[in-house]
């Protein structure tokens, strides 16, 4: 398939924050990365930094609440200005499944606001159930449509296959590629709703897809499954172009159609050191361009959280009221 790139994101979307915002970030983030066993995914970590979560400055919970309430057209939202120090960073990991296990002040930042939206959890199946998750690029798996990769991605939704897929996507820049440019394509189904014919709307919201899990979540057979679900006005949708199929030729026209909609409205957003964005992954769809990596200790690196709502969901699916489901 051809992709064309999408335009980038318009600067205004989102919250800058101020200088003093950033210091009081930066205490909260340093008093959490201190805190007692400094281990991300304990518990008592993740409890301390759901409390300290409620001190986050008053814009940014404002801005969160919000999103919470309605992710606007575009499903996402970014807040700039974080307190990351990109020259006093460790090297970027160049090792498969790289996750964050010991509090640092970048992990402690990213967990304290995804926080402010939800409950992170995560999926013993992926990365080892890690409640933060490194985004680089690993050697010998550039051509992989995965986190590891460094080739085009094509749109997704975060874990389609999955019954209790996050509600959100948290990614927050550490470093861009060695160019600056290395960007993630954001697309909603509410902006690409309108392109599509309503014979088309209909094939879609029919149970006539079936999307592939990884390996590694050896989930047996692959039920059928719409790609838009809810209410036809304002739909979910449920994707992933490179592991959603098709069950007849009309379905395959449909989501051929559906492809060409989400890349015509979607935007490009450039993260940058101390960016935060937040994709709905239900109503929005996300992908990255190629880059070329280097595997200098500086390459692209992002952090990654996943986020529910609704904890109580899931509560038979993550064994001792833990925050992975297995």
């Amino acid at each position: 398939m051809t992709t064309v790139l999408p335009a980038p994101v318009e600067a205004t979307v989102g919250l800058t924050l101020t200088d003093r915002e950033r210091r009081e970030v930066e205490e909260l983030a340093e008093a959490l990365t201190a805190a007692s066993p400094r281990l991300i995914d304990e518990r008592a970590w993740m409890d301390t930094a759901r409390r300290l979560s409620n001190s986050l400055p008053l814009r940014i919970r404002e801005e969160v609440r919000q999103y919470r309430h309605d992710p606007g057209v575009g499903g996402l939202l970014i807040l700039r200005n974080l307190p990351i120090d990109a020259e006093g960073l460790p090297d970027t990991p160049a090792v498969p499944d790289s996750v964050e296990r010991t509090a640092t002040v970048p992990a402690s930042v990213i967990s304290l606001i995804s926080l402010s939206l939800g409950e992170v959890v995560a999926y013993r199946a992926e990365k080892f159930g890690a409640l933060v998750q490194n985004v680089v690029p690993i050697p010998g798996r550039e051509e992989s449509q995965s986190n590891a990769g460094s080739t085009l991605l094509e749109l997704h939704v975060e874990n389609a296959f999955h019954p209790h897929r996050p509600d959100y996507v948290g990614l927050l820049c550490l470093r861009n590629d060695h160019t600056g440019t290395a960007g993630t394509f954001v697309s909603s189904i509410r902006r690409a709703l309108a392109l599509l014919p309503d014979d088309v709307r209909e094939v879609l919201s029919a149970p006539r897809f079936a999307t592939e899990p990884p390996p590694s979540f050896q989930a047996g057979e692959t039920p059928r499954h719409p790609v838009l679900g809810g209410d036809p006005r304002d739909p979910d949708i449920r994707v992933d172009f490179h592991a959603t199929h098709p069950l007849d030729e009309e379905a395959a026209g449909a989501l051929r159609q559906l492809r060409t909609a989400l890349l015509d409205v979607a935007a490009m957003l450039v993260l940058q050191p101390g960016e935060l964005a937040f994709v709905d992954n239900r109503v929005a769809v996300h992908g990255r361009t190629s880059f070329r990596p280097h595997y200098d200790g500086r390459d692209r690196w992002l952090h990654r959280t996943f986020v529910h709502l609704d904890h109580r969901r899931t509560t038979g699916h993550r064994p001792g009221g833990g925050l992975v489901l297995a």
